[in-house]
């Protein structure tokens, strides 16, 4: 059975996950304000994690050990890359792949980590089922989207929290296919 894939995300007002460089400076301020944003509940909560090279690459540039320990983690890339940890998994398949995968281990939550063109992907294939958006109260201008490609669907309100920092979190199922 296919896991739920969850897009767990921070993006600007302007709908950026990232600079045009990838950098996500911007995000420090709220990040140094000391809310967990529910961030370990939902950890808590998945049992794995999907991302591309270019997220991955940037973990490990940035991150002095891996972040994610204890949760099998798939990165979906063509090139040749060491893996970071015993649970990653370096791999050549589509993100429907990967998703029956971990379904066949057992995982039935996963979360979509990072990276506007595999969510687009993801999206375009009808694979994403929750979208979970944290706005940030910062206009980037330009940069990295929230999604790099995707086809027309509606979204249903789950839940939203609004924080004292001015972050706006909002929990949404995605519906199937436009009419």
């Amino acid at each position: 059975m296919k896991p739920a894939l969850i897009y767990y995300v921070a993006a600007s007002l302007d709908g950026y996950i990232a600079r045009p460089d990838g950098r996500v400076d911007w995000l420090r301020p709220i990040e140094d304000a000391g809310e967990d944003y529910g961030y370990h509940d939902f950890y808590s909560g998945i049992d794995a994690l999907l991302m591309g090279r270019v997220t991955y690459e940037t973990i490990l540039k940035y991150a002095d050990k891996w972040p994610y320990p204890g949760k099998t983690c798939i990165v979906l890339t063509r090139s040749v890359l060491p893996a970071a940890d015993s649970d990653v998994h370096i791999c050549h398949w589509t993100p429907s792949e990967a998703l029956n995968k971990l379904g066949d281990m057992g995982c039935k939550r996963v979360w979509l980590v990072g990276g506007g063109s595999l969510a687009g992907t993801c999206y375009s294939a009808g694979l994403l089922d929750e979208l979970v958006v944290s706005v940030v109260p910062h206009m980037l201008g330009a940069g990295i989207k929230m999604f790099a490609t995707g086809l027309e669907r509606g979204l249903t309100l789950q839940t939203q929290r609004n924080f004292s920092t001015g972050v706006v979190q909002l929990h949404y199922q995605v519906q199937g296919e436009a009419a």
